[in-house]
């Protein structure tokens, strides 16, 4: 099979997605964790998010209960939701639970990783490690892929919020 510049080139820039999937399929005991990622922030931007999907295969429930990140003082465990018409953000001081047979979804919008006074900017294309830390499965590390502001996972533009 012979491939023109033209092919080439399209397939070149399908590049940049790959780098957010090769890490689907991290485990942890019972848990698989796929495609951690974060966006890019501003200079002097003190917050950002964290962002993948957590899929638990095993009998009984765990919880993401903290973390770490090199690049930020703190990590805390939030959820966005309305109430009584207006978007809220509130730490889960008690994790999130991922039921046994179940996934939960970390995105921009609803549960999230959430990245506490930042040492730096995260800029796009970068990557920077952390910890997941779970009742039961206990700490692991993962690589957060830096996208777009405003991206997703994918690079694309998404919704907002952290």
């Amino acid at each position: 099979m012979t491939f023109d510049r033209r092919s080439l080139l399209l397939a070149a820039l399908a590049l940049p997605a790959v780098p957010a999937l090769a890490q689907e399929g991290i485990r942890a005991g019972d848990l698989a964790i796929g495609v951690p990622w974060t966006r890019a922030t501003p200079a002097g931007s003190r917050v950002a998010g964290g962002y993948m999907t957590i899929r638990n295969t095993g009998s009984e429930p765990d919880a993401l209960v903290g973390g770490s990140l090199s690049v930020a003082g703190r990590v805390e465990i939030h959820e966005m939701a309305m109430a009584d018409g207006v978007m809220r953000m509130r730490e889960l001081a008690q994790g999130l639970v991922i039921p046994p047979g179940g996934s939960v979804d970390l995105r921009p919008g609803g549960y999230h990783v959430m990245f506490l006074d930042l040492a730096q900017p995260l800029r796009q294309g970068e990557r920077v490690t952390g910890t997941l830390r779970f009742r039961r499965a206990g700490e692991v590390r993962v690589d957060y892929t830096v996208q777009a502001m405003g991206a997703g996972p994918d690079g694309r533009p998404q919704g907002h919020g952290h």
